[in-house]
C-alpha cells in the first residue's frame, strides 16, 4: 500500500468513530421545549401540559412547557419558527395559527412555509358562556338583555385577537345585530378570571378552560357551538337549537416542528405523540374536559392548514375584521 493512501486510511479511522457517534446519537438525549403560545390555565397550555407529561414517559426525557403568550398567539408562533429545526422545540398551535394570516397585516413567520406538521393532537368544543350575575340563562335571554341593557352588556372577552373565539364573537355580533365591543386577553386563562371577576359579562371560550367554573356555578353557560351536544355537558343546547345554525366553530390543537427538523425525528415525534393520545387515561382525561383526541397524519394536518386559511380568511372579511 502507497504511504499517502494509508495515511489517509488511517486519518479515516480517525475520523469515523467520532462521526458514527455523533450519527448515532440518539433522540431525544435532552429535554424537549414545548412552546405554548399562551397563558397557563386556557385550553391551548391544558392540552399541553396532558400531552407533554406522556411525551416526558415516552421519549424519556422532559418536555418543559415554554408559555410566551401576546399578540393572538403570533409572539410564542414566530419564537418557534427562528429556533433550531433539531426536534428540540416545538410549537402547539390553537385554531387561531390558521386565523392569523387574516387579522395581521405582516406575521414574522409563514404559517405554511416556517412549520413542519407532525399531528392534530384534539378538538375542543367551544362555549358561549356568561358571569353568574347575568340576567340570562339562554343564548336569546342574553340577546334580549344586551339590547335592553346595551351600557350593562358592552363587551365580550376572548383569548386574543385573531383567536377562533374573537371571530367567534364577530360572527355572533354580525348574526344578533348587538353592538359589542372586543375586549382581547392574552389567553383562555386570562380571560376565565376576568369573566369570574365581572370584568366582561360574556366570552367565548374552550369547554376546556371553562367547565370547570360552570360546574362550579361562578359560570354559567349559554351554548355551545357545536353541531351536536356534549357528552359531558349534554344540558348545554347547540347555537343552531337557539337560532342560529351557521354559528358552528371549535378549537383544534395542532403541533409542529420548525421546518428543516430532520425526518427521522419529525417521524419519531408523530409516532410517539399519536401512540400517547391512543392511551385510554390520556382520551378520558381530555374528553372529560370537553376535547376529542384526534392523532392524523402529518399530511392530513397539513392539508387542514392549506384548508382553513383561505376558510378563515372568508369569514374574517364577512365579520367585518380588519388586519392590525
Amino acid at each position: 500500500m502507497r504511504r499517502r493512501d494509508f495515511i489517509t486510511l488511517l486519518s479515516g479511522a480517525a475520523v469515523l468513530p467520532g462521526a458514527a457517534a455523533v450519527a448515532a446519537e440518539p433522540y431525544p438525549s435532552r429535554p424537549i421545549r414545548l412552546i405554548v403560545p399562551f397563558p397557563a390555565g386556557g385550553g391551548t397550555d391544558i392540552v399541553g401540559r396532558v400531552l407533554g407529561q406522556k411525551l416526558h414517559e415516552s421519549l424519556g426525557q422532559p418536555v418543559v412547557i415554554d408559555n410566551r403568550s401576546g399578540a393572538g398567539g403570533t409572539l410564542g408562533t414566530g419564537l418557534a419558527a427562528k429556533s433550531s429545526p433539531d426536534g428540540y422545540t416545538l410549537l402547539l398551535v390553537p385554531t387561531s395559527h390558521v386565523i392569523n394570516p387574516s387579522i395581521y397585516a405582516k406575521l414574522p413567520y409563514d404559517t405554511e412555509r416556517d412549520f413542519s406538521p407532525i399531528t392534530m393532537v384534539a378538538s375542543a368544543a367551544i362555549l358561549m358562556a356568561v358571569n353568574s350575575r347575568v340576567p340570562a340563562e339562554t343564548m336569546r335571554g342574553f340577546i334580549e338583555a344586551a339590547k335592553a341593557s346595551p351600557r350593562a352588556i358592552a363587551n365580550y372577552g376572548s383569548a386574543g385577537a385573531g383567536t377562533v373565539f374573537h371571530l367567534t364573537g364577530e360572527l355572533f355580533k354580525q348574526l344578533t345585530g348587538l353592538a359589542l365591543q372586543h375586549v382581547p386577553y392574552r389567553g383562555g386563562g386570562p380571560t376565565v378570571t376576568a369573566l369570574i371577576a365581572g370584568e366582561i359579562p360574556v366570552a367565548f371560550e374552550t369547554m376546556l378552560a371553562l367547565q370547570p367554573h360552570v360546574r362550579a356555578g361562578t359560570l354559567r353557560a349559554l351554548a355551545i357551538t357545536s353541531p351536536r351536544r356534549s357528552a359531558i355537558m349534554p344540558d348545554i343546547p347547540t347555537t343552531a337549537e337557539a337560532g342560529f345554525p351557521s354559528m358552528v366553530a371549535d378549537n383544534s390543537y395542532a403541533l409542529f416542528a420548525p421546518t428543516g427538523t430532520p425526518p427521522p425525528i419529525l417521524a419519531r415525534l408523530h409516532d410517539a405523540t399519536v401512540a400517547v393520545l391512543r392511551l385510554p387515561d390520556v382520551g378520558d382525561r381530555l374528553r372529560e374536559q370537553g376535547a376529542e383526541v384526534v392523532g392524523n397524519s402529518p399530511t392530513e394536518l397539513a392539508a387542514y392548514v392549506a384548508a382553513e386559511i383561505p376558510k378563515w380568511a372568508a369569514l374574517a372579511r364577512q365579520a367585518g375584521v380588519k388586519p392590525e
